[in-house]
Parts: C-alpha cells; sequence; structure tokens
C-alpha cells in the first residue's frame, strides 16, 4: 500500500456553501436528464438513445432488404461508440422499437422473441437478430449529405448526428413517453398519412386553422387499435393547448352461441394496456363479485387478440355487462397527454399540434437546403474534373508527350493547358485504357446534364417557394407509402361515442319487485312484500313504534337523513325481509351513537327536498345530493348546535312555517335557496324556542292542515293573507282550528 494522501494545507482547500455546490450538481443532472435522456426533439421525434440505436444500426450497414445481424451486436456499437449506458436499458429501448404493439410505425425489424402483449419479455439479445425498416431509413435518409450536424461522440473517437433528417412525422406517429427532472412528456400515436395531410395544409397555408387540420387529424391512431370516446371538443382543446387526455375503449362485438345466448368477444384492448394483467384484474373482480353479470373470462388469443366474456344470464344485456366492466378494469383507459418536446434540440416546450407540425417542416426545409447545397459542391467538383478530362481528349497526343517526356508533368500540363491542381490530378490518374474509351460527346453530356441540375439546385436555393414546393413534393410521396390503403397506414383506432348506459348494473340482476319499507322509532329497518299493506297489525320489538312506512320496490334506492345532518343509501334489495322485526340501520351504515333518524323515502332522480334544521335554518337539496356511496354517509347539512329537524318533499311555489312559539308564516318558495350541502338559511325570525313544523304548498290550492280529530283546513286567497311574508319574519299567531301540537299533521 502506498502512503496515504495528506489534505492540502491553508488555502489549499476551496470552501464552497452546501446550498451552492447543490443547486449546480441538480441543475446540471435536470438539464443532462431533460435534454439527453427524457424528452423527444421535436424534428425527428427521437430520444437520445434510439437515435444512436438508428444511427450504429446504419453503420452496421443494416438497411431494410439487408441481412439481420444479432441485437448484441448492435447494441455492443451503441454503447461502445455513442452510448456509453446499461446494455439492459440500450436493449429494452430497441425491443420497444420492434414491437408493433407498442410503435405504430416500427423501427426496427426483429427476428426471434421480442416479447408480446401480454407483457412478456423479449428473448436475450444474443438470440434475437434485427434490421431496420423502412420508416427507419426514410428518417436516416440524406444522413450522408451533410443533412445534419455532428458532434463527437462522448470519447472523442468517433462522430455521432445531433439530429436525424427526419423524412418521417415520427414525433406525432409513434409518439413518445419520459419523464424528466420536473417535467415529463406523453405524445400518443398518431396516423402517419393524417399528419402529412396536416403538414401539407400548413405549407399551403401558414395560419391553417386548428379545425382545418383536424379534418386531417382527427385524433390519436393507436397501434393497439381500441374505440376513442373522447368528445372532439376536448381533443381540439388537447391539440390546441398540448394538454388533456385521451379516453379509449376496448373493441368488442357480441358472438351467438344459440339456444338464445351469447358471449361477448373482445379483439382489441386500450394502448399500453397489458392482455395478461387485465384478464387477471377481471378474474380478481369476479371471485370478488364486484361483477354481478359476468359468469366466466377466458383468454382465447392466439395471434390475434381474443378475450371472451360470458354473461352471468342470457337477459343480461351486452351493453350493461361492458359498461360495467369498462367502469371497473382497463377495457377502459385513459391516455394522459403532455406535448413536452425540445425544440430545435434545446428548449423544453409544451406545444399544440400546428406548432409540433411547423417545427417538423422548418427541419424538413433546413436539410433541403443542406443536401442541395452538399450536391452543389459535389456537382462543382465534377464539373471542374470533367474540364479538364475535355481538355485532355482535345490535346491526347501532347498530353501523352508531356507524360512521357516530363521528369515533373504536373506542373507542365498545369502551364500548358491552363488547368488546377485537381484537373492534372485527374488527367494524371486516369489510366491508358480509360483514355482510349474517352469520347467527347459522352464527357460533353455530363458536363451538359450536370450543369443543367447546377442551375435547378441555384434556383431552388433562391426561391423559398420552391422550397416549400419540394418539401411538399416529398412529404406527398410519404403519404403515398403509408396510404391508408396500406396495411400499415390503414387506420386502427376509430372513433366513437359513449351510450348512455347509466343503469347501475346490479339492477340487472335485482328482480322489479312492489315493496312497502318500514322504519321504526328506534333505527330498524324491513321490507314487507307489496304494496298496500296493513300496518296495523305490525309486530314491533318492546316499547319500539312506527317510525315510518312508504311503498317502493326492490331495484329503488333508499334515503335516511338523520339528526345529525348525514345522508345515507341503502339498496331496498338488500333490506331484511319481513317475517322478523328486521335489522338495526346502525348495522348498515356508521351512524353516530345520538344521531337518530329523522327522515326515510326512496330515492328519486332529480326530486328535490326542503331539509331545515331546529334553529329554522334550511335549503332546498336535489335527491341526487342526498345519495351517499358508502357507509359513513353524506354530511349534507352542517348543523352547530341545533339537530335537523323536517324533511319534506318540495310541491308548490310557498312555504309554510310554524314555530314553538306558535307564530305562522308563508312565503315564497323562490326565497329559498337551493345547495347541494350547507347551513342552510334562516326561515323564520324567534325570540326563544325553534321551529316546530314546515311544509310546502302551491298558492292556488292554498294551505291545508288537519286538526286532531282528523278534520281538514284550508287556507287560501284572502285568508291567508293576513299570514303571508317574507322568509325570516317572525310571523303571526295561526287561525282558530289550527292544532295544539303545532303540526300541520295534527
Amino acid at each position: 500500500m502506498g502512503k496515504p494522501v495528506d489534505p492540502p494545507e491553508g488555502t489549499g482547500a476551496e470552501v464552497i456553501a452546501l446550498r451552492d455546490a447543490l443547486e449546480e450538481r441538480y441543475l446540471a443532472y435536470a438539464l443532462s436528464t431533460i435534454m439527453h435522456r427524457a424528452l423527444p426533439d421535436a424534428r425527428d421525434g427521437l430520444k437520445p438513445v434510439h437515435r444512436r440505436l438508428l444511427f450504429a444500426m446504419r453503420m452496421l450497414k443494416l438497411d431494410p432488404g439487408q441481412a439481420f445481424k444479432k441485437c448484441a451486436r448492435v447494441v455492443g456499437d451503441v454503447i461502445g461508440k455513442y452510448h456509453p449506458h446499461g446494455d439492459q436499458a440500450v436493449y429494452d429501448a430497441m425491443v420497444r422499437l420492434a414491437q408493433d404493439f407498442a410503435q405504430r410505425y416500427p423501427l426496427v425489424e426483429g427476428q426471434g422473441n421480442f416479447g408480446n402483449i401480454d407483457g412478456d419479455n423479449a428473448a436475450a439479445y444474443r438470440y434475437t437478430e434485427a434490421r431496420l425498416t423502412e420508416v427507419a431509413r426514410l428518417i436516416l435518409d440524406g444522413i450522408d449529405e451533410d443533412a445534419v450536424d455532428f458532434r463527437p461522440t462522448y470519447n472523442g473517437e468517433d462522430e455521432e448526428p445531433i439530429v436525424l433528417p427526419g423524412a418521417f412525422p415520427n414525433l406525432l406517429a409513434n409518439g413518445s413517453q419520459g419523464i424528466a427532472v420536473g417535467m415529463a412528456t406523453s405524445i400518443p400515436p398518431h396516423n402517419a398519412a393524417e399528419l402529412c395531410g396536416a403538414a401539407i395544409a400548413l405549407i399551403d397555408d401558414a395560419n391553417a386553422s386548428l379545425e382545418t387540420l383536424m379534418s386531417h387529424v382527427p385524433g390519436p391512431d393507436f397501434p393497439t387499435g381500441g374505440i376513442i370516446v373522447e368528445p372532439r371538443a376536448s381533443l381540439a382543446e388537447m391539440y390546441r393547448t398540448g394538454r388533456g387526455s385521451v379516453r379509449t375503449r376496448a373493441r368488442w362485438h357480441k358472438e351467438d352461441t344459440g339456444r338464445g345466448s351469447y358471449v361477448v368477444v373482445v379483439t382489441e384492448i386500450p394502448y399500453n394496456v397489458q392482455k395478461s394483467r387485465l384478464i387477471e384484474k377481471i378474474a380478481e373482480l369476479l371471485n370478488e363479485k364486484k361483477l354481478p353479470l359476468l359468469a366466466d373470462v377466458r383468454d382465447e388469443s392466439a395471434e390475434d387478440i381474443r378475450i371472451v366474456l360470458e354473461p352471468r344470464a342470457r337477459t343480461v344485456e351486452a351493453e350493461l355487462l361492458m359498461e360495467a366492466l369498462f367502469k371497473l378494469t382497463e377495457l377502459e383507459s385513459r391516455f394522459s397527454v403532455n406535448m413536452n418536446v425540445l425544440i430545435d434540440g434545446k428548449v423544453p416546450k409544451v406545444v399544440g399540434l400546428a406548432e409540433m407540425l411547423k417545427a417538423w417542416l422548418e427541419h424538413r426545409r433546413e436539410v433541403l437546403l443542406r443536401r442541395s447545397r452538399h450536391r452543389l459542391g459535389k456537382i462543382d467538383a465534377r464539373l471542374e474534373i470533367l474540364g479538364g478530362l475535355i481538355i485532355a481528349f482535345l490535346n491526347l497526343d501532347e498530353v501523352i508527350r508531356i507524360i512521357r517526356e516530363e521528369d515533373e508533368p504536373k506542373p507542365v500540363l498545369m502551364k500548358r493547358f491552363e488547368i488546377t491542381d485537381i484537373q492534372a490530378n485527374a488527367i494524371l490518374d486516369t489510366r491508358l485504357r480509360q483514355l482510349r474509351k474517352l469520347e467527347e460527346m459522352e464527357l460533353r453530356r455530363e458536363h451538359e446534364e450536370l450543369t443543367k441540375e447546377k442551375a435547378s439546385i441555384e434556383a431552388l436555393l433562391a426561391s423559398e417557394a420552391k422550397q416549400w414546393k419540394t418539401v411538399r413534393w416529398e412529404i406527398g410521396e410519404v403519404a403515398k407509402t403509408f396510404s391508408k390503403e396500406t396495411p400499415l397506414g390503414k387506420r386502427r383506432s376509430d372513433f366513437g361515442e359513449v351510450g348512455d348506459v347509466a343503469v347501475d348494473v346490479t339492477e340487472a340482476l335485482i328482480e322489479r319487485e312492489p315493496i312497502t319499507v318500514v322504519v321504526t322509532q328506534k333505527g330498524w329497518i324491513r321490507a314487507l312484500k307489496g304494496h298496500g299493506v296493513d300496518l296495523t297489525n305490525l309486530q314491533f320489538k318492546g316499547d319500539d313504534g312506527l317510525a315510518f312506512a312508504f311503498p317502493t320496490e326492490t331495484t329503488a334506492k333508499v334515503l335516511l337523513l338523520a339528526s345529525d345532518g348525514k345522508a345515507f343509501t341503502l339498496d331496498a334489495s338488500k333490506l331484511p325481509g319481513g317475517r322478523g322485526f328486521g335489522e338495526p340501520i346502525r348495522l348498515m351504515v356508521d351512524l353516530d351513537a345520538e344521531a337518530e333518524i329523522m327522515a326515510a323515502f326512496p330515492y328519486s332522480a332529480g326530486a328535490k327536498r326542503l331539509v331545515a334544521a331546529r334553529d329554522a335554518r334550511g335549503f332546498i337539496v336535489s335527491e341526487d345530493d342526498l345519495v351517499a356511496n358508502t357507509r359513513k354517509g353524506r354530511q349534507v347539512m352542517n348543523l352547530d348546535d341545533a339537530r335537523l329537524w323536517r324533511v319534506i318533499p318540495v310541491e308548490g311555489d310557498m312555504v309554510a312555517v310554524v314555530g314553538e312559539n306558535r307564530k305562522l308564516l308563508a312565503f315564497p318558495l323562490s326565497e329559498m335557496p337551493e345547495m347541494p350541502r350547507g347551513k342552510g338559511v334562516r326561515i323564520q325570525r324567534y325570540k326563544e324556542g325553534g321551529l316546530a313544523d314546515i311544509k310546502t304548498f302551491a298558492a292556488a290550492t292554498g294551505l291545508t292542515w288537519q286538526d286532531s280529530s282528523g278534520r281538514t283546513f284550508t287556507l287560501k286567497g284572502d285568508d291567508l293573507a293576513e299570514w303571508l311574508g317574507h322568509r325570516a319574519e317572525a310571523g303571526r299567531l295561526p287561525p282558530k282550528g289550527f292544532p295544539r301540537s303545532n303540526r300541520f299533521t295534527g
């Protein structure tokens, strides 16, 4: 062992604040992740690892139609020359580029096991082989013609492209997903032919509206197909802002199995959903009895997806069964969209559809200009050589004499024929047998053709209109190659709307029967069969008695409101039968120890109730807002020291309220606010005491009540005028005949 090194003495140590050191290092890490790992470039739609993979495969001559080579060879070249990261990470990226269920337009053509939609991994890279696809060839097209800038690789030994020429709209066609530091990207795949159509529309009119672009690109096109059920307005907002989501459902159809029975067959599942995990989830829900409409699920997939769903009974509607599955499983999936890309390879930015296409188009124009200038340089060099060869042909004997007799023929040739160094070298490099073959017509024809090509390229470089026309033609050719008539270009995802099947799936298995629900004073509940039941013979436990009774059906929901302002929901089909005393409500819901049931009634969609507390505060609430999905219930009324006292149906246009002080007040119902929950407003003012009773009525029919003898009284018109007022007033003593109990029902 060597001698340990002592730390530097005195001023040798540099003192840096920990915060500054951390900020600097974390920023460097964040920038590295954003720029060189997670976000794709808007121009070629590739992250560095994918760009390096394609370039390495190009350097290995793995073009379409060439022989396959082992993936180990490709991975070795990528990590050895360009991308100093783990081999498995690089191979995983390569595998994904070859999977037709992950990539809408695969960039790698694989041979061997490259994984499957069940989520199984690919075979090790020593077993698999690969080459580039036609799509990848298009993205690389022109890379040898100075189309893009190169930079030194990480070790300085080689060079790699900063961006690829990208003749294919890869960013939107294949999409991209990645998580950087402080930002992420998630771009769905699209149809290439549609993207080319939108790009051409932008070339024709740089200010083309989003509506125009969406006439070409109506929405994403996922490799696994499915039905996109996202509303068009939502998709338009996504394409405008670059943020949103796309809701996709599996594609399914009914198959008759004879004798009125059927099965549902799923043939396409949403993007990025593993089939095996999906089926496991359905089976799990089936075992937990959370899918009452489903009897069995089978995976009969071979090359294509075929998931067979067997309904519990032939009477179950297929649409209802599927709605339940869409709600609970990944047969319906939401793809989050956040179109965050690197603009010009430098600036991360969330962009919309138009800006993304414009970034690609500008890149295509830049590539065209660079390739044209490169070609121009090649033509100039060839024209110079041709000029020298023509001179040599015209003076062949003199050229031969100089070469034979002169010790240094090159300077003599240059001086004698006034030619350049390059032309002299070309003449000297020409073999004798080629000199014989040289024909003036052939040389002049090539010279003329190249001169014409040079003129056309110079005209192109001088005219922006011609440049865009050429870019438009190139994009048109790509659109033809991947048109919707081709197997690869055909649209896979269709558009649909969510059907209006908002029925509770459990209802489908419940027979609709009339019942009468009975709730006792001490909070026991039961359901008697039929309507019009004689309640006088009902038996109760101990000193318990009847509190509420009402007719309904087994498919209904029963709403309960407690004195602490909470609402609870019970399924009528799950209520105990009427043979015994029933069961305590507390076993079914989490009712507080001090709370009592103050109201019970069947739920009616859209109906309204007036809720009032003992301190004469209240409001109108929709029964839809009273439905609670859990045992804990829903807090509807916020109460201080008071308690919920009355819950009455809203009928008519007036409210009548009577206090414990025996003051009666009537006022318009419109003065009561409607809200989903809250404390409410003052209904009637008291010096002491609280609210005794409240009811709603129609002004036309008048206010009615019953006395203790069962007689009915009615106040309306001028007779009622004395008690008419506004909410929160005190009211007046009621007329003669009003019950001493201060209740409208006697």
